[in-house]
This record gives structure tokens, C-alpha cells and sequence, in this order.
């Protein structure tokens, strides 16, 4: 990576929320991307304890100027889980500083259901928009299957897939919005065009390794076994 490049992998229930028995269960992982010259940062699906996170990016000399959500879930972005406890996230993350959160245009309607937050706080992006981090430039790539507008991140060799893609296994298709046969062509068409030395740096601490260079992942990952839709679905939607 660029040595200016600035870059965390936080592990909820670890290096922040510490003694949140959710964060801990849950395993996600927020990341903050930024421009070390510049000083400027991005958080991607900041949960959990906002504060926490702005808190992190200070200490490094950091100052916020946006959030991206790579899909609506509660446990990425705040709201309501599973009808139960609230989870704080971008909402409680403008309270404490007013950033604009870039989601993709398909989840729109989603973000601002479950979690209330303001819609014009919300910068809709389709496939392929781009956004600058001081000299960084983030490529936003549409990848539903787990939620409509799943997206994922490309900037400096890394692909964070949230819940797209993990190193074992993908995101799963039984929820609402979810898609199985959008899932598959995510996998088999959508995502082919990144590169195998790319890195995958997942939303969940799932597998042993934290990161793995997607190559690897495509080998020794089931989810890319199947060579046609009507197999991919008879062996995964279930």
C-alpha cells in the first residue's frame, strides 16, 4: 500500500465496544480509510460505539469527513436487531459529527427504514461511483444478493466485501432483500473483475485469517464451486 495510505480493520468486541456481549458475538469489523497528508477518513459501517470509532481516528491524527454503508444491516450501521435491541451507528455517529453517509441507491429506502435516520444525510451511489479520501479514490461496486444494494469496496489492492463475501462462505440470501440468483452472479460475473492478488477484508471475523488475497479465497471457498445458477442454488438455497 501507499504509505500514506491510512488504513484499520477494527474487530468489534476487541479493538472497540469492549464488553458489548453483542459486538463480541456478532464479530463485525469496522474500517477506517483515509489519507495520512491530508488527515482526512472514512469509517465503513461504523456500529456499536460511534464514539469509540471517532475517538480511534483522533488518536491517529484523523479527522472524519464520511461514512459508507455497504449494506443495511444493524449490526454494519445501527437500528433495530431482529425486533429487539437497538444498535448504534451512523445516526448516533452524526449526533457526535455531520458527515455525509454514501450508501448504494438500491438501499436507500432500507437505511432510513430501519434505522430513522435522516434522509439528507444519505448520498445515494450507483455501480462503479467513485470517492476521493484526499489523494485515495474508492471504487463502489453494486453487489446484491445479501440485500439489494449490497456494495462493495475497492481502494489501494483491497476489497472490503461487508457481507457480501467472507473467506469462507458469502452472505446469506433468507433475508429480507436478499436474492439467491443475484447472490450467484455477484459471484460469478459481478466480482470477476477484480483481481486475484487483490485482498478480501471481510465484515465478519468468520475464518482464521483476518484478510486473505482473494485468489486464495476463490481456490479454497465452496460458494465458487458451482459452474452453473441451477447447481449454485440446489448446493446453497437452503
Amino acid at each position: 500500500m501507499n504509505e500514506n495510505f491510512y488504513f484499520r480493520q477494527l474487530l468489534a468486541g476487541q479493538d472497540f465496544a469492549v464488553g458489548d456481549a453483542v459486538a463480541l458475538s456478532m464479530k463485525n469489523f469496522t474500517y477506517a480509510l483515509g489519507d495520512r497528508r491530508s488527515g482526512e477518513a472514512v469509517l465503513v459501517d461504523p456500529a456499536y460505539r460511534p464514539r469509540e470509532l471517532l475517538e480511534a481516528l483522533k488518536a491517529d491524527g484523523m479527522t472524519l469527513v464520511g461514512a459508507i454503508a455497504t449494506h443495511y444491516h444493524p449490526d454494519h450501521i445501527g437500528g433495530t436487531l431482529i425486533g429487539q435491541q437497538h444498535l448504534a451507528g451512523i445516526v448516533e455517529l452524526l449526533e457526535l459529527q455531520d458527515v455525509p453517509v454514501h450508501v448504494h441507491v438500491d438501499e436507500v429506502s432500507w437505511i432510513v427504514d430501519r434505522t430513522g435516520v435522516n434522509p439528507g444525510s444519505l448520498v445515494a451511489h450507483d455501480d462503479h461511483d467513485q470517492l476521493h479520501v484526499g489523494e485515495f479514490e474508492i471504487t463502489l461496486l453494486h453487489t446484491p444478493g445479501h440485500t439489494p444494494g449490497s456494495q462493495c469496496l475497492l481502494v489501494e489492492g483491497c476489497l472490503l466485501s461487508g457481507d457480501t463475501l467472507f473467506i469462507d462462505g458469502c452472505g446469506r440470501t433468507d433475508f429480507p432483500g436478499g436474492d439467491p440468483a443475484e447472490m450467484y452472479r455477484t459471484l460469478s460475473e459481478r466480482l470477476t473483475q477484480v483481481s486475484d492478488d487483490t485482498v478480501l477484508f471481510p465484515g465478519h471475523h468468520y475464518s482464521r485469517e483476518r484478510s486473505l488475497a482473494l485468489g486464495e479465497v476463490r481456490a479454497r471457498n465452496n460458494v465458487f464451486a458451482a459452474s452453473s445458477l441451477v447447481e449454485w442454488l440446489a448446493m446453497f438455497n437452503s
